[in-house]
């Protein structure tokens, strides 16, 4: 069972599927996810019809410990991507086959 899609993989299934050439195709899966990134970045929130929403998180810095030395650093403060899948995925995932 395979664990990890690549874009590389995105790139031979555009290729295979739609005919476009290898180059067009990376460049085609290379913009959507560009699109992606810049949307999210710029609007806080993405939402892709029946797939799902994507949007930012901030996380306050806070004191963590190493488990094996209970050595104590902070962890600064960031931004994390947060995914909530739609009705239709879930229910797609869920459906018995």
């Amino acid at each position: 069972m395979r664990l990890n899609l690549t874009k590389k993989d995105l790139v031979n299934s555009v290729y295979m599927q739609l005919g476009f050439s290898k180059e067009i195709s990376e460049n085609l899966i290379e913009d959507f996810f560009s699109s992606l990134f810049i949307s999210v970045k710029k609007d806080g929130k993405l939402k892709l019809s029946k797939f799902g929403t994507f949007s930012l998180r901030e996380k306050k810095s806070r004191v963590g410990r190493n488990p094996k030395t209970k050595e104590e650093k902070t962890i600064s403060a960031r931004k994390v991507v947060l995914f909530k899948p739609s009705k239709e995925f879930k229910d797609l995932i869920n459906k018995n086959d």
